[in-house]
Order: structure tokens, then C-alpha cells, then sequence
């Protein structure tokens, strides 16, 4: 069984003033494997958000069906399988980090010991600990982001729904994001996403499916969606100008040229940092 099943599923919204609706969705059709991330894809306006909050029950779709590990989508059963982080969640800035996670798991029924005791692992797994007792208002982007991620974990959903988790959060915070995907995924976990960082997707999610004007245009594993059938690359390391020579000459035609390799800006930054950081610690 999946997790996710979404068939066929359309939603409209009216206009303003009694104007023409405006459809949102058009006849969209996905699955998720338990286990799996699951990458969305699209631009602004695409219809991103509206499937995601169909998928937890905020909103019923006007044709078509969504279900959740065999349930439908608005089954009361289900509020405990799913764990959402929206896209502008709203925090009470009064709170600290941990208060807001505690406040989150009795809404979920936590209580007592239990709830103590998840708090703080959410909070550790979020990498929020020395945070803990600050509130809310002195948190960063990328900080409130980490705490939205807890607050949805709390209840030890099966499945966790995360709608642009790392949108106006810098690359430090942002990898931050993206290392507790992967290692909820390694625990086994569910996880649907969506984002506009084609980068970050493509680093993390198993399946992407891409979404353009409500519909979507292409849906499969992420090695089938990125591959050229019509180029092969071949790595090597340190290579003597005699063995480029070698293989361009046997390459012939089909040889298309050779560049150093490239790290992506983002693995440069994060690389920088960290040196930086470990130069400063040792000066200690």
C-alpha cells in the first residue's frame, strides 16, 4: 500500500466579483511509496500548495480523490498520520522554542513524561537545544523553519507534508533543513515536499513530479526525469594530458570537449564556512 494516493483530482476557486473561477488543479494523478520523498516541483501559482493541503484535509478537491495509507484524506483517523509544516507558518513570537513544541504535542495528546521527553528529542533533532528557552521573536528564518519542522514531528507522524520548508532560509540553514529530510527518510519516514529550488530537490527526493498551470507535465523517479539518453559522462581523476588525448581521438566525433569539474556554489559556501569554523575553534 502507499502512502500517498492522489487520483484525478481537480479544485477551482471563484473570482472576484462574481468573475470567471480560476482552476488551480486540472486532473492531477500521483502516488508516494512508503518511505520515499516525494519532490513537487512547479512555479509560482502552479497549484503547488492547493494539492498539499487537499492531501491534509484543509480543503476538498472538486473531482477526484486523496488518500492517506489507505484512508481518505478528511478521515479524523489521519490527523495523527501527518505531520505539516505550510509555508508561512505563524508562531507565537511570546514562546520559546520549547514551549511551542510542548504547546503542539498536547494539542497532539502528549502529556506528561512522554511529552516531556519528545519535546526535547525534537528539539535535539532539529538542532535547536541551546535555542530552547530563547522565544520565538529573537529566532532566525531558517530557525523558525527548524521549530515548524519539530512542532510537526511531535506526534510521530507517518507521513510528514512540508510546503517550501526552506523558502527565505540561507544556505546554512537551508542544508540544515535538508540533513533531517534525509535523516528522517533513513528512519523510514514519508515525506512529500514541495519547492521552486530545482537544486534542492533534485538533491534529496526519490520521485518529482513537475506541476505548470495546475497540470502535471512529468512524474517518475528522479533519475529517469534528469537523464540525457542522448550524452554519457565519464570521471576521472587527475587525468594526464596523454590520456585525454587518447580517448578524444578514439572518441572521434562524438567527442563534445572536457572541463575540469565543478562543486555546486552551495557545497563551496558550506565548505568555506565550516573551515572557518574549525580554524576558529582550534585558535581556541
Amino acid at each position: 500500500m502507499n502512502a500517498v494516493e492522489i487520483e484525478n483530482i481537480h479544485k477551482s476557486f471563484p473570482g472576484h466579483w462574481g468573475r470567471g473561477g480560476v482552476y488551480a488543479v486540472k486532473g492531477v494523478s500521483l502516488s508516494i511509496a512508503q518511505g520515499s520523498v516525494y519532490g513537487l516541483i512547479g512555479p509560482n501559482g502552479s497549484g503547488k500548495s492547493t494539492i498539499m493541503k487537499a492531501l491534509v484535509g484543509l480543503l476538498s478537491p472538486d473531482e477526484g480523490s486523496c488518500r492517506v495509507f489507505g484512508q481518505p484524506a478528511t478521515a479524523a483517523s489521519n490527523r495523527k498520520e501527518i505531520g505539516f509544516l505550510p509555508e508561512n507558518p505563524y508562531f507565537y513570537k511570546f514562546l520559546t522554542g520549547e514551549e511551542t513544541v510542548r504547546f503542539y504535542g498536547r494539542l497532539c495528546g502528549l502529556r506528561g513524561k512522554e511529552l516531556k521527553e519528545r519535546t526535547a528529542e525534537m528539539l535535539e533533532l532539529a538542532g535547536l537545544t541551546e535555542a530552547a528557552h530563547r522565544r520565538l521573536g529573537g529566532y532566525s528564518k531558517g530557525m523558525l523553519q527548524r521549530v515548524g519542522l519539530a512542532q510537526a514531528l511531535v506526534q510521530r507522524p507517518r507521513l510528514l507534508v512540508l510546503d517550501e520548508p526552506t523558502a527565505g532560509v540561507d544556505p546554512i540553514g537551508s542544508r540544515a533543513i535538508r540533513d533531517i529530510i534525509l535523516n528522517l527518510k533513513e528512519q523510514g519516514m514519508t515525506v512529500f515536499l514541495c519547492s521552486h529550488l530545482l537544486e534542492q530537490v533534485q538533491e534529496i527526493c526519490d520521485n518529482v513530479g513537475i506541476l505548470y498551470r495546475g497540470c502535471l507535465i512529468a512524474n517518475g523517479t528522479m533519475e529517469a526525469i534528469t537523464r540525457d539518453r542522448s550524452t554519457t559522462e565519464v570521471s576521472l581523476r587527475n587525468p594526464a594530458p596523454e590520456l585525454l588525448e587518447q580517448i578524444r581521438t578514439i572518441a572521434g566525433e562524438a567527442w563534445l570537449g572536457s572541463a575540469p569539474a565543478r562543486n555546486s556554489l552551495e557545497s563551496v559556501f558550506i565548505r568555506g564556512i565550516q573551515a572557518k569554523l574549525r580554524e576558529q575553534e582550534q585558535q581556541k
